[in-house]
């Protein structure tokens, strides 16, 4: 166990000591969940353009899955684990670079931010990949800076952000799945 934490520490202080003033403001907003807001109106308009009389629902859902998502790493696994991020570790102080004094708050096991734009980027992705092949280099860039941001920022050490990935993939496909079986149900009722 001690070698995988060296290993963890070992790349956040690699990712963290990659900074410089322009990815500083870069990634700091990249971890807003505001800044985004254009991109969510997007997706929101292709789901529309596809789905139709639908869009409601998924819109629902899709708030449900982040909230869902959000609580389960942050009400949940963190307060369980109780892994304190590393911008709260004595023994880094001196060694992370913390944009604007952001610190987070005090666990960091799993990172929410991940978490969340992971469900959301593979939902949206199983929703719409058939008929917008192309959606896949918006959906996961934007998970992956997001993610990438955490660690940037230094609240989140790597192995936070991976299971958070997984976490987030996990329920962005259970909620597709569950989505699918109620779909093809309304589609047949329709007939």
């Amino acid at each position: 166990m001690q070698t995988i934490e060296a290993i963890d520490t070992y790349w956040f202080l690699f990712i963290n000591g990659l900074h410089d003033e322009v990815l500083d403001f870069l990634m700091y907003w990249a971890s807003d969940k505001f800044i985004w807001i254009g991109l969510y109106v997007f997706l929101l308009f292709l789901i529309y353009k596809h789905h139709k009389k639908r869009t409601v629902l998924i819109f629902l859902l899709a708030i449900a899955l982040v909230t869902i998502s959000d609580q389960l790493t942050s009400g949940i696994i963190k307060n369980m684990v109780k892994r304190p991020r590393p911008s709260h570790e004595a023994a880094l102080v001196d060694k992370i670079h913390l944009v604007k004094d952001y610190h987070g708050g005090l666990y960091g096991f799993p990172s929410s931010h991940t978490s969340n734009s992971f469900a959301l980027a593979v939902f949206i992705f199983l929703l719409l990949e058939k008929k917008y092949r192309w959606i896949k280099f918006v959906l996961f860039p934007y998970a992956i800076l997001v993610s990438y941001s955490r660690i940037y920022l230094g609240v989140h050490y790597p192995l936070d952000v991976f299971c958070g990935m997984l976490i987030g993939c996990w329920l962005g496909i259970t909620t597709y799945i569950v989505w699918d079986f109620f779909y093809k149900r309304m589609v047949a009722v329709q007939k």
